[in-house]
């Protein structure tokens, strides 16, 4: 199974559960399963997490089209049927007119388009205010999952060496 990663999914980790300082384990998770083919994200997540200035913009910049995968011909199916859908549903103009200009509109693409697992911490909500990206990819049937059920999937483990090691 090979997942496509959300922006918030590194600014939470950032910020909250995986600071760089003091659990750098999540990161290199990251890095070794994107070298083996099972981890990623999109240029549009890397722009925006690149416009934050700041210790994850540079481990952003440090990863290139391997990692951040740029879009494809192949996507553009999934592009056309993902406006159209957005622009059919019960959604104010101004959420479909952010969604189709979000990275969020790329990543369901790019994952219905390639058979990838979309990662976020956003969940099902049934406003018309802003579309989610759950609700987009359970209506085209792209798995999305949180980053804790990537892990606990992937029998992801951090281990803490002891001290002085």
């Amino acid at each position: 199974m090979a997942y496509l990663l959300d922006s918030n999914v590194f600014i939470q980790a950032k910020n909250l559960h995986y600071g760089f300082d003091f659990c750098p384990a999540f990161w290199e998770w990251i890095d070794i399963e994107n070298k083996q083919q099972n981890v990623f994200s999109i240029e549009k997540v890397r722009d925006e997490l690149i416009a934050g200035d700041d210790e994850l913009a540079q481990w952003a910049k440090e990863r290139d089209s391997q990692f951040f995968l740029p879009p494809e011909a192949t996507t553009l199916p999934s592009l056309e049927a993902l406006s159209s859908w957005a622009s059919s549903e019960n959604y104010e103009q101004v959420a479909v007119n952010n969604f189709l200009q979000s990275a969020d509109f790329y990543l369901v693409a790019q994952a219905r388009a390639n058979n990838y697992v979309v990662v976020s911490h956003e969940i099902i909500s049934n406003t018309i205010k802003k579309i989610k990206i759950p609700n987009a990819c359970i209506s085209f049937g792209v798995k999305v999952m949180t980053p804790y059920e990537m892990l606990r999937t992937e029998r992801a483990c951090f281990v803490l060496q002891p001290y002085g090691s």
